[in-house]
C-alpha cells in the first residue's frame, strides 16, 4: 500500500523530523516519491507477491540502528518474512519504535516479543487491532478502555495509543485521554499519519508517553482545523499533514 507508507512519511516530516526515509518494496518507489518529494526512499527486494522480502532483514536492522526512531506497519502487508523482520526490529535494535497497522497484526500471538524488547516502543492500535492482540474488544465505556490499555501497557512495557473517539494514551503508571479530533478523521490513512508523527516526536528526544500524547493532540487538532474549512465529511487523510503546521502554531498560542 504505497499511500499508507507515503502518509506515514508525510506525518513524520510535518512532525519536525529533518530527514525521513521510507523503506518499501522497490516497485512502488516512484509512487511514494511522487506523492512527497521531500521523502528519502529506500527500495527493498520484493518477494513473489510484491511484499518486502525477508532477505532484507539484516540490512533493515543495520540501518534502523542508525536512525533516531523507526515506525513499521503502514502498508506493510503480511508474510512469514515480514513477521521475522518485525521480530528482529524488536529484538536486535534498541531504537525507539512505533508499531501500527500490519505491524500489529504480525504480533498476534506474539505479544511476549514486546515484553522482551530492550528499547522503548509505542503501539497505535484501533479497537479492532487491539482486540486481535488481546482477544478482547474495547468497549465504549471510558473506564473500561482505560483499564484495558493500562493493563496491556503494564504487561508488555509499551506505551499504548488506543485510537478512537477520545483516544487513550497509556503507559505502565499513567494515562491520559485526548480531547482533539472529530468523526471526519475516521477515514482510511488517518492512522498512518499519526504513526509517522509520533515517530518524529520520539526521534526528537521525547519520551514515549510525552511523544504519544503530543502526537495524538496535534493529529486531532490538525483534523479539527481541516474540518473547520473542509467539513468533517469532506476530510481525507492527506489533508492532515497539510494542517499539521497550523496545529503546531495553534499549540503555541495556548
Amino acid at each position: 500500500m504505497s499511500g499508507a507508507a507515503a502518509l506515514a512519511g508525510c506525518g513524520a516530516l510535518r512532525g519536525g523530523a529533518g530527514l525521513v526515509t521510507v523503506a518499501m518494496a522497490e516497485s512502488i518507489v516512484s509512487i511514494v516519491a511522487t506523492i512527497e518529494p521531500g521523502l528519502l526512499t529506500w527500495p527493498l527486494v520484493e518477494d513473489a507477491e510484491g511484499r518486502i522480502d525477508a532477505v532484507n532483514g539484516e540490512a533493515i536492522v543495520q540501518r534502523a540502528r542508525t536512525m533516531d526512531a523507526v515506525a513499521i506497519g503502514p502498508g506493510l502487508g503480511q508474510s512469514a518474512g515480514l513477521k521475522e523482520i518485525v521480530r528482529r526490529l524488536l529484538f536486535d535494535t534498541s531504537v525507539p519504535l512505533v508499531i501500527d497497522a500490519e505491524g500489529l497484526n504480525l504480533l498476534i500471538g506474539q505479544t511476549d516479543w514486546l515484553r522482551q524488547r530492550a528499547g522503548t516502543c509505542v503501539i497505535t492500535p484501533h479497537p479492532g487491532e487491539f482486540a486481535r492482540l488481546t482477544g478482547e474488544f474495547p468497549s465504549d465505556d471510558v473506564d473500561r478502555r482505560v483499564k484495558m490499555a493500562t493493563d496491556f501497557a503494564r504487561e508488555t512495557g509499551v506505551t499504548v495509543v488506543l485510537k478512537g473517539a477520545g483516544t487513550i494514551v497509556a503507559a505502565e503508571d499513567e494515562w491520559s485521554q485526548n480531547e482533539t479530533g472529530n468523526s471526519g478523521m475516521a477515514t482510511g490513512g488517518s492512522g498512518d499519519v499519526l504513526t509517522g508523527l509520533i515517530a518524529a516526536l520520539l526521534a526528537q528526544g521525547m519520551s514515549p508517553m510525552s511523544g504519544a500524547r503530543l502526537g495524538v493532540w496535534l493529529h486531532g487538532r490538525a483534523g479539527d482545523l481541516a474540518a473547520a474549512e473542509l467539513s468533517e465529511p469532506g476530510l481525507i487523510a492527506s489533508d492532515l499533514p497539510r494542517y499539521l503546521g497550523r496545529a503546531w502554531l495553534s499549540m503555541r498560542k495556548l
